[in-house]
C-alpha cells in the first residue's frame, strides 16, 4: 500500500462524505451493491493483498478543474510523472492552453487534462488485447502495458489523447487515478501536487469546497457524450468570444450563445495556398496501415471475383481463368500479396511478437473483429491455393470448403475493417465515405491484379478485360460518389471534420488534386477499355498507363486519409503534444534533447531477446489451447 506520511498536509486527503445515487448521465454511482462478488477484493498493489478502507471504494470518483484557477505551472504533470516514473516523453497529465482577444483585452485559458476514467471507455472496447478493465473501486480504467502489443488503436478511439503509446518501447500506458494513494484515502499526486488549487479529486457530481460550478465541458475539451467522461469543470471568467489553440491544429472554438457552449470551428492559419505535402505524405507512421489495406483489399476482391464468378455463377470469362495456367500463378501472387500485408501490419506493432493477443476481445473491439476475419479470410486463401494444386476429388472438396471460410472471412474482415475506422472522435473517418473508398478499391485493385497476371499468362484475354474494365469502373465511380459527398459534408460540417478538409485543402491541396485528377482519369480510361478493349502496341500502352495511375492514385488517396485525420484532442501548448513542433523536432534533431518531450519512433526493432522469453512463458500448447477457447466461447 502507499506509505502516507505523518506530515501529511490536509489537503491530501479525500474528503467526501455522501454522494448523489446516479450522475448526470443516469449511470449509478454506487458501483456495487452489499454482498457482490466485485466487493472486498484486493488490487494487489506492489502485491499488496491488503484491501484499502476507504469508505467510498465502490463509488464512481473523478477530477474537478477549475480554469480560473490554473496558472499552468505544470506541477500536476511533474509529480504525475515523477509518482509513475515516467520518460520524458511520456505524461499522462499535460497542460495547454487557449488565449483570444489581443492587449490589452488578451484572454487565456489553462487545461489540465489526464484520463477521464469515462462511464463508456472507448479505450476499453476497442482496445483488441483487453489490456484495459473498468474496476468496480473508483471506478478507475486501468491499462496493463503487460498485455499490450502496441497497436495504438486506444490512442484513436480516445478524444482526450489519455494513452499514451510510447514510440521507445512500443507498449501504451495511461493514468491509473493514483488508486494505490486512494486505497489509504489520499488524493491523486496531482491533485495534491497543483498550487493553484485548481485540481481537485472525489466523489462525481460531488461540489469541491469553494467550487460553484460542476460543468461538463469547457472550451477546449471534446464532446462529453462521446465517452461520458468522469472530470466536472468551473470556468466562471468571460472569455472571448473565439478562443485559439496556439498549437497546429487549425481548430478555435467559438461562442454560441443560444446552447451557451464553444463549439470548434475552423480557423484558417495556414491561409489558402495549396502545397504539395508529400515529405509529410511519405514519412507518415501509418503508411504500414497504407501497405496492408490496399494489398489486403486488391485480394480480397480478386478472391470474390473468382469465387462469386467463375464457381458460384460461372460467368465464361471468369470460368476462363480458373481454368487457364494463369490460375495458379494469380492464386500464388494473391497469397504473396496478403502475406506481406500482414507482415508489415504485425511488423508495424509495438511488440509484433505479440500478434495473437489481437483475438482476446472479440465481444466489443471491431479491430480484433477485423484481425479474426482477415485472419480466417488468410486461412481460406491459403487452402484454396493449396488444394487447387491437385485435381481429384477430395482436394476439390477441401479447396471449395477452403472458399467457404475465405468468403465467410471476407464478409467479417472487410465490414470490420471499415468499421473500426467510424470513430467518433476521428470525424474525417466517421463517414459512410469509408466504406465507399474500400468496397471500390476492392472493385478497382481486384480487377487489376486478376488484368495484370491474365494478360501475362493467358493468350487470349479480350473480353475477359472488357468484363475487369467494366468491374473496376464500378468501382471507381463507387469510390469518386463516395469522395464528392464526404468533401461536401466536411467543407459545410464544423469543429474537426472541417478543419481536415481545409488542410486537405492546403497543407496536401496539390497532392489531393492530383488524386483526384488521377482518379477522373481513370474512370475515362476503364469506360474506354471495356468498350473497345484496347489490343495491340495501343492497348499495352493505355494498359501501363492506366495501371500506374490507378496505383499512384490508390497509393495517394490511402496515404491521405491517414496522415490528414485531425482526432478531438485537447489544444497543445507552444511544444507539448502540439504535432507541428514534434515534426519540427524530429526533422531538425531537437528531439535528441529529452527535456522537449518528443521522441523518434524506434520501436519497430525486432527484439529477439524477447521474443524469446515470451516463446518461453507461453508454450505452444498454451497458445493453441487460448485459440480453441476464442473460437469455442469458453
Amino acid at each position: 500500500m502507499f506509505p502516507v506520511r505523518e506530515d501529511e498536509p490536509k489537503y491530501a486527503f479525500l474528503q467526501d462524505k455522501d454522494s448523489k445515487s446516479e450522475n448526470r448521465y443516469g449511470m449509478p454511482i454506487e458501483l456495487t451493491i452489499d454482498g457482490d462478488a466485485l466487493r472486498d477484493q484486493s488490487l494487489n498493489i506492489n502485491n499488496d493483498s491488503d484491501i484499502g478502507d476507504n469508505p467510498n471504494r465502490y463509488k464512481q470518483h473523478g477530477f474537478y478543474f477549475t480554469a480560473d484557477n490554473c496558472i499552468a505551472c505544470h506541477a500536476c504533470e511533474a509529480a504525475c510523472s515523477e509518482k509513475n516514473d515516467n520518460a520524458g516523453h511520456i505524461a499522462f497529465r499535460s497542460v495547454g492552453f487557449v488565449e483570444g482577444g489581443t492587449y490589452p483585452d488578451y484572454r487565456r485559458q489553462n487545461i489540465s487534462m489526464a484520463c477521464n476514467h469515462c462511464d463508456d471507455p472507448v479505450c476499453l472496447k476497442g482496445c483488441p488485447t483487453r489490456a484495459y478493465t473498468k474496476f468496480a473501486e473508483y471506478g478507475a480504467v486501468l491499462q496493463d502495458p503487460d498485455i499490450c502489443f502496441g497497436c495504438g488503436y486506444c490512442t484513436w478511439v480516445c478524444p482526450y489523447n489519455a494513452p499514451q503509446l510510447d514510440p521507445v518501447e512500443g507498449t501504451v500506458s495511461k493514468c491509473n487515478m493514483c488508486v494505490d494513494r486512494l486505497e489509504v484515502g489520499l488524493k491523486p499526486a496531482c491533485v495534491s501536487a497543483c498550487l493553484g488549487n485548481a485540481l481537485e479529486f472525489g466523489v462525481i457530481e460531488n461540489t469541491p469546497e469553494d467550487r460553484s460550478q460542476i460543468e461538463s465541458q469547457i472550451p477546449g475539451f471534446p464532446d462529453p457524450s462521446i465517452t461520458q467522461p468522469n472530470i466536472r469543470f468551473q470556468q466562471t471568467k468571460t472569455l472571448n468570444r473565439d478562443m485559439k489553440r496556439v498549437d497546429s491544429t487549425a481548430i478555435k472554438y467559438h461562442r454560441d450563445d443560444d446552447a451557451g457552449v464553444y463549439q470548434p470551428v475552423l480557423d484558417e492559419k495556414h491561409g489558402k495556398t495549396k502545397h504539395w505535402g508529400m515529405k509529410t505524405l511519405l514519412s507518415s507512421h501509418e503508411n504500414a496501415h497504407v501497405m496492408f489495406t490496399l494489398s489486403a483489399q486488391a485480394v480480397m476482391g480478386a478472391f470474390v471475383m473468382l469465387i462469386v464468378g467463375g464457381s458460384l455463377f460461372e460467368l465464361p470469362v471468369i470460368k476462363a481463368v480458373q481454368q487457364s495456367s494463369a490460375f495458379i500463378p494469380l492464386l500464388i501472387m494473391m497469397f504473396v500479396m496478403m502475406g506481406a500485408g500482414l507482415y508489415k501490419l504485425n511488423m508495424h506493432l509495438g511488440k509484433p511478437h505479440r500478434f495473437y493477443r489481437g483475438f482476446n476481445n472479440l465481444r466489443h473491439s471491431p479491430l480484433s473483429r477485423e484481425i479474426a476475419g482477415v485472419t480466417a479470410f488468410f486461412m481460406g486463401l491459403a487452402g484454396y491455393t493449396f488444394f487447387s494444386f491437385f485435381e481429384n476429388g477430395f482436394t476439390n472438396l477441401l479447396a471449395g470448403a477452403s472458399a467457404v471460410l475465405g468468403m465467410i472471412g471476407f464478409a467479417a474482415g472487410s465490414y470490420y475493417m471499415y468499421k473500426l475506422y467510424r470513430i467518433k472522435a476521428r470525424p474525417f473517418w466517421d463517414h459512410w465515405q469509408t466504406a465507399s473508398t474500400f468496397y471500390g478499391s476492392m472493385l478497382s485493385l481486384g480487377s487489376l491484379l486478376i488484368a495484370i497476371v491474365s494478360v501475362v499468362m493467358m493468350s487470349n484475354t479480350y473480353d475477359l478485360i472488357k468484363v475487369l474494365a467494366l468491374i473496376a469502373a464500378i468501382g471507381l465511380v463507387i469510390e469518386a460518389i463516395g469522395l464528392v459527398f464526404h468533401a461536401n459534408d466536411l467543407k459545410n460540417g464544423a469543429g474537426e471534420g472541417q478543419a481536415a478538409h481545409y488542410e486537405l485543402s492546403t497543407t496536401f491541396g496539390k497532392t489531393y488534386w492530383l488524386r483526384n485528377a488521377l482518379l477522373v482519369l481513370n474512370i475515362i480510361l476503364t469506360i474506354v477499355i471495356s468498350s473497345t478493349s484496347l489490343t495491340g502496341g495501343l492497348g499495352i500502352f493505355v494498359g501501363v498507363v492506366f495501371t500506374a495511375s490507378l496505383i499512384t492514385m490508390a497509393y495517394l488517396g490511402r496515404i491521405i486519409f491517414y496522415a490528414l485525420v485531425i482526432p478531438t484532442t485537447m489544444p497543445g501548448a507552444f511544444f507539448w503534444k502540439n504535432k507541428g513542433f514534434v515534426d519540427h523536432a524530429r526533422e531538425s534533431g531537437l528531439a535528441d534533447m529529452q527535456q522537449l518531450g518528443v521522441a523518434y519512433e524506434r520501436h519497430h526493432k525486432f527484439d529477439v531477446a524477447e521474443l524469446m522469453q515470451t516463446v518461453k512463458e507461453n508454450s505452444l500448447a498454451d497458445m493453441i489451447a487460448q485459440a480453441k477457447a476464442i473460437v469455442t466461447g469458453k
